[in-house]
């Protein structure tokens, strides 16, 4: 199966760009991406994921299939049954890296997910150890911890890798997933900030579900009254420390 010449498109890529008058940041900011990501794709270090190949070709007033021959082709210029194979090969082999990656962005998020889960319990034989009843600390953290726990194990598992592509065409800020619901009120969720919404969303449950018991067990132990008069404040702001990173990063590649 013949693959892309890395090397090859991100020449053609930084051709057209220069063609265009663009610098490498005004290309990003099209695509909703960073500039290092352009960087990457030009220097032959990486190439985009099969969905940006549409948006690129319009950009750049070209075809995808001269995106994926890292070169110009003629209007009139007839292909080969050979030279239609290789193309088609180069994007199944371009979609065929896109599963990959995603099924190792996954495999992070669960070993992330596995590691909390682990300092959890080691917090829990900490707090027993040092006198704490399992009913205090349930009364203390069990409402954060269940959510954070909900979050993280959907997120790590379940979440959709891709949303519908009416997503990318309407203004919609609620995502439905079986029995899972989550609205983002001022995000238009869709394909360009969805990944990044899922990896901030599992990353902060998981710190917050780490770090949560961590911060009852070290203020009831030596600030007993500022956790007893402070605990629904610390239990509201664990949550909106859930929602405001995904809220930012959501509008941020909108």
């Amino acid at each position: 199966m013949q693959s892309i010449d890395n090397q090859e498109f991100g020449q053609f890529l930084a051709q057209l760009r220069k063609e265009k008058g663009m610098t490498q940041k005004q290309l990003a900011e099209q695509l909703f991406l960073s500039d290092k990501a352009i960087s990457k794709w030009e220097r032959g270090l990486s190439l985009p994921d099969i969905s940006l190949l549409m948006p690129l070709s319009k950009i750049f007033n070209v075809t995808t299939t001269e995106l994926l021959c890292g070169k110009r082709i003629a209007i009139n210029a007839q292909f080969s049954i050979d030279e239609v194979d290789a193309i088609m090969s180069k994007t199944i082999t371009l979609s065929k890296d896109e599963i990959e990656k995603k099924e190792h962005s996954k495999q992070i998020r669960i070993r992330i997910f596995i590691g909390s889960i682990c300092i959890f319990i080691a917090e829990l034989i900490l707090f027993l150890v040092s006198g704490h009843s399992i009913s205090t600390i349930r009364e203390s953290v069990y409402t954060v911890e269940l959510l954070m726990a909900i979050s993280g194990t959907y997120f790590t598992f379940f979440a959709k890798e891709e949303l519908p592509i009416y997503y990318d065409s309407n203004h919609i800020s609620q995502y439905t997933h079986g029995v899972f619901r989550m609205n983002i009120p001022g995000v238009h969720l869709n394909n360009s900030n969805w990944n990044h919404i899922v990896k901030t969303v599992h990353l902060t449950t998981m710190i917050i579900f780490t770090i949560f018991p961590l911060l009852y067990f070290s203020l009831s132990s030596f600030f007993p009254r500022l956790w007893e008069s402070g605990e629904l404040f610390f239990t509201l702001g664990a949550v909106l420390a859930m929602f405001i990173p995904i809220c930012i990063v959501g509008k941020k590649y909108e």
